[in-house]
C-alpha cells in the first residue's frame, strides 16, 4: 500500500490481490478512515497516481509531462 496525504495505491501480486485490499480495508478500519467511492477504482493493472504512470511494469514519467 502506498499513502500520500489523502492519495492511496493498494498492490499486489495478480494472486494475492483480494487479501490485499481486504488488509487496506482493515487498517483503515481500525484507524477510521473514510474513502470516497466517487474516487475509487478497482480492478485495474495501471493508471495514473500523483502524476506518474503506475503498471505492472513498474513507476514511469507521465508521457503527457514530458
Amino acid at each position: 500500500m502506498e499513502v500520500y496525504v489523502d492519495d492511496m495505491l493498494v498492490k499486489s501480486k495478480e494472486g494475492d490481490h483480494l487479501k490485499e485490499l481486504k488488509r487496506a480495508f482493515e487498517i483503515m478500519r481500525a484507524y477510521e478512515m473514510k474513502l470516497n467511492p466517487c474516487k475509487c477504482t478497482f480492478r485495474v493493472r495501471g493508471g495514473k497516481f500523483l502524476g506518474y504512470m503506475v503498471s505492472e511494469k513498474g513507476i514511469e514519467a507521465n508521457p503527457e509531462k514530458i
